[in-house]
């Protein structure tokens, strides 16, 4: 048999005061004093009290929570900028429902639940919602996009890196090297993917290496990394160098390197893109096109709770810099090392 929560009423009741100055003392309001505070903060720790959320929001109209829509947790990248947005959404009071989904079908579904719940803003950190949808989200709600640029319209705040601009800085860096032969493992179909690709191909162009473009088709996990880095190094002339769609593509082309007999970065340099914790590690050690991950969630936030405030109307589309962060896993290629 289950047993009866203590309600408000008990708390006021026990405390000797009016159910209102309890509502006030545990909102942390000014206009309570010291001792009744005091004392109603005593019964409700005896009773065991807590507040009930779902009725205090209907009450105030405003349930205080962002809804955010993480595509996969397992990917450092979508970690670190959820770290941002927590770390925003917490400054300003609220509490934060997250959900996850690498379907479609299932992110729209688990939107809609985030709604019925009526939170006053969405964060959706997802490469992979089609534009009709998000736009008809920020009909409902204000909508804050991380890491695309596709996407925009009224109510929809986006922040993002120019991965194009990051790609030619990928190229640079590595032709600055002295690698010529740079071969480009892609994201597959992916939007963000797909500007990285488009931005190694003009700068390799740039650069005067339009014969040298070389793209194999991967994605973005380690396994497709690894299965496409195995194929350039297995051909001839080899890449001296592997530039990646993400970080977590790379440590699998590092991981193709190392099984085909090849020391990172003597025989092969490979450069991320992302610049995640994980690849900064000693024993990773990879060279990587940085974000500012945590930066990015936090301006998402930051931006949807200016117009969830009324601070702010129209939606803003924000683009971070990216910069080449230098590791262990690039090198000139060997014919131009010194001994």
């Amino acid at each position: 048999m289950s047993v009866a929560r203590p309600t408000i009423h008990d708390v006021a009741a026990r405390a000797g005061v009016s159910k209102s100055l309890v509502s006030l003392a545990l909102r942390g309001s000014p206009a309570v004093a010291d001792a009744s505070r005091t004392a109603i903060l005593a019964a409700a720790a005896e009773l065991g009290y807590r507040p009930n959320a779902a009725a205090r929001s209907l009450a105030a109209r405003s349930s205080r929570t962002v809804g955010v829509l993480v595509l996969d947790l397992h990917n450092p990248v979508f970690a670190e900028v959820l770290d941002g947005v927590l770390a925003e959404v917490r400054a300003h009071g609220y509490s934060t429902m997250v959900v996850t989904g690498l379907d479609p079908a299932i992110q729209t579904s688990e939107i809609d639940k985030l709604l019925e719940f009526q939170v006053e803003g969405l964060v959706l950190v997802s490469h992979r919602l089609a534009a009709a949808a998000v736009r008809a989200i920020a009909t409902e709600t204000p909508v804050a996009v991380v890491t695309r640029g596709d996407i925009t319209g009224p109510g929809i705040d986006t922040v993002r890196n120019d991965d194009r601009l990051g790609a030619h800085l990928a190229v640079e860096y590595l032709v600055g090297l002295g690698h010529r032969r740079i071969a480009h493992i892609g994201g597959g179909d992916d939007p963000v993917a797909a500007d990285r690709e488009l931005g190694y191909r003009q700068a390799m162009v740039a650069a005067g290496l339009a014969q040298q473009v070389r793209v194999l088709p991967g994605s973005l996990d380690d396994a497709g990394g690894h299965g496409a880095a195995t194929l350039a190094l297995a051909s001839r002339p080899r890449p001296t160098a592997l530039f990646v769609a993400n970080d977590f593509a790379a440590m699998g082309a590092m991981a193709a390197a190392v099984d085909a007999g090849l020391r990172v970065p003597r025989d092969v340099s490979v450069v991320g893109y992302d610049g995640t914790q994980l690849g900064a590690l000693r024993s990773i050690g990879l060279t990587s096109i940085a974000q500012p991950l945590t930066e990015m969630g936090r301006l998402a936030a930051e931006g949807l709770f200016a117009r969830i405030e009324g601070r702010r109307r129209r939606a803003q589309n924000l683009v971070l810099p990216a910069e080449v962060v230098v590791r262990s896993s690039t090198a000139p290629p060997a014919p131009a090392r010194t001994e």
